[in-house]
């Protein structure tokens, strides 16, 4: 198991179980709302790892389409186009 994928996620699933686990018997009202702070920290991680992975994939989408570009200005047409048309 790489670090990525303990950082991505089990980090936010222990940090939410936890959380779970403080509401279910942390006792009275400190417990439930400590826990609940505990399980949105869990639910950030996982949400901040996924708004990364939507970042960095429009990146290679926007670098494809430069790519792609590039090949039609010396071409004449795109890449998935038979020339000619």
């Amino acid at each position: 198991m790489s670090r990525l994928h303990l950082v991505r996620y089990v980090l936010p699933a222990v940090v939410t179980v936890v959380g779970i686990g403080l509401m279910a018997f942390g006792g009275g009202e400190d417990g439930l709302e400590g826990g609940a702070a505990v399980v949105g920290a869990g639910l950030s991680i996982w949400l901040m790892n996924f708004l990364w992975r939507v970042g960095v994939s429009g990146d290679s989408e926007r670098d494809d389409e430069s790519a792609a570009r590039d090949y039609f200005d010396r071409h004449g047409h795109w890449p998935d186009e038979k020339p000619g048309r």
